[in-house]
């Protein structure tokens, strides 16, 4: 049986998947409250639970009480995409070398663009996002970036789904998103200001597979007071672009996507 909850019939594994994903937005902890409202899991369906993944140690909890995601559960997470990052981090680096500036890969993940790697600068940026972050595809660079050069009917998902506003400068737009893209795939590259976050503003380009699909995106964030000096390095993301395409050439192409919008996982 699969236990009392709002959902009948939800397995074991669904219901515990349902209380990990109450912590995918958000680094904070969380109390059993909000996590049993957040899964759809009746308090004490969410306690048993907890305890299991405590101990084993997916899940831990703060002097509070409240709980957080475990080191162990850290720890495996960093196997996911471990030798893609490990690839593109040394081009990075580079990238960082060259310009002094935050820069980051990005990849999407359904209508969301998922930040795959990033290397921070010392100068001050306010940071909308983290690595294994994700944020909307309409209103970041990157996403953009990557959305220009999607199949068309990709586009269209997003671009007639929920297009949520982050910041009052967020374009929501659908009519000026699709020109907005068509620009991009005519001049190769993106720009986003201030929103996902206010203070900053980002320059992205287009990163792609051996196959000529899109692969993912290569970003650079400045704070917006400097704006005007995004330009200086498009040359540079550029070439460090055809860079990470040459350094991904030989791994297979289901290692460098996920699935489509709408796509089923495969059968066994």
């Amino acid at each position: 049986m699969a236990g009392h909850t709002n959902a009948p019939g939800q397995s074991v594994t669904s219901r515990v998947l349902s209380i990990l994903a109450a912590f995918e937005h958000s680094a904070s902890a969380r109390s059993l409250s909000e996590i049993s409202q957040e899964s759809g899991l009746p308090q004490s369906t969410a306690h048993r639970l907890l305890g299991e993944l405590e101990v084993w140690g997916a899940v831990q909890r703060d002097a509070q009480g409240r709980y957080q995601i475990g080191l162990r559960l850290w720890e495996l997470g960093q196997h996911a995409g471990r030798k893609l990052r490990d690839l593109a981090r040394p081009y990075l680096q580079d990238l960082f070398g060259l310009t002094q500036e935050t820069v980051h890969l990005a990849i999407r993940d359904g209508a969301e663009v998922l930040y795959i790697d990033r290397v921070y600068g010392s100068r001050r940026v306010p940071q909308a996002s983290r690595v294994g972050g994700r944020l909307p595809l309409h209103a970041t660079a990157v996403g953009r970036a990557i959305l220009a050069f999607e199949d068309e009917w990709v586009q269209n998902a997003v671009l007639d789904g929920e297009l949520v506003r982050r910041t009052p400068l967020t374009k929501t737009d659908p009519a000026e998103l699709r020109r907005e893209i068509g620009k991009i795939k005519e001049l190769g590259f993106a720009l986003a200001s201030e929103e996902v976050r206010q203070g900053s503003c980002s320059l992205a380009v287009p990163v792609f597979q051996a196959s000529g699909q899109i692969f993912g995106a290569l970003g650079i964030v400045l704070p917006t007071s400097r704006a005007h000096q995004l330009g200086r390095y498009l040359p540079v993301l550029q070439g460090t672009a055809q860079r990470i395409q040459a350094g991904i050439a030989h791994l297979p192409p289901a290692t460098l996507r996920l699935p489509n919008i709408g796509e089923k996982p495969s059968q066994p």
